[in-house]
C-alpha cells in the first residue's frame, strides 16, 4: 500500500458504533438492560454506561488497545516507533480512565474484540458480561485487584 492508501484505510476505521460494540449493545438490550452510549462526562468516555448498576463497559479493539499475545494484535512493519508509542499511550489512557472510574465508585467491565469474534465463545462471553453487570454483590472489578480487568474471561490471577 502507498502511504496515501494506508492513511485513507486508517482514517476509515470507526471509533464508536463498531461491530463488537453493537453485538454487546444488542445483547444487553435484548436482556432488558437500558443504557447510555459514549458518555463524555465519565472518564475515558465508556462505550456503554448502565447508570442503574453504576457500571461502565469498554469494548476494546485488540489492535488499538494492545491486546498482547492475540492474533488480532500485531504492530505494523512500517513506522513501528509511531505505532508502538500510540498504542502505549492508549493503554496508559485506558488504565487512567479505569482507575478514575473505580475511584468514583463505578464497576468497570472491559471486553476484547477477540472474545466476541468467535461465535462459539460469544454467547458465554455475553452471558458473563450480563452476570457481572447485574450481580448485586457490588464487587465488580477494581483497578487495584487486576492490572487489566477483564469481564469475559474466567477469574484468574492477572498479575
Amino acid at each position: 500500500m502507498t502511504s496515501e492508501q494506508r492513511s485513507r484505510c486508517m482514517a476509515a476505521i470507526k471509533g464508536k458504533d463498531t461491530n463488537p460494540e453493537m453485538i454487546v449493545r444488542k445483547y444487553l438490550f435484548s436482556r432488558g438492560l437500558r443504557f447510555r452510549v459514549q458518555v463524555r462526562k465519565l472518564p475515558g468516555t465508556p462505550d456503554i454506561v448502565l447508570p442503574k448498576y453504576k457500571t461502565a463497559v469498554f469494548v476494546n479493539g485488540c489492535f488499538w488497545h494492545g491486546h498482547e499475545g492475540r492474533k488480532y494484535f500485531r504492530l505494523p512493519k512500517s513506522n513501528v516507533e509511531f505505532w508502538k508509542e500510540k498504542i502505549e499511550r492508549n493503554i496508559e489512557r485506558d488504565r487512567e480512565s479505569m482507575k478514575a472510574l473505580c475511584d468514583l465508585g463505578w464497576k468497570v467491565i472491559r471486553v476484547w474484540e477477540c472474545e466476541l469474534r468467535n461465535k462459539a465463545n460469544r454467547e458465554e462471553t455475553l452471558n458473563r458480561i450480563y452476570t457481572n453487570i447485574t450481580s448485586s454483590d457490588g464487587s465488580g472489578y477494581s483497578f487495584e485487584e487486576t492490572d487489566v480487568p477483564k469481564a469475559a474471561e474466567p477469574e484468574a490471577d492477572y498479575s
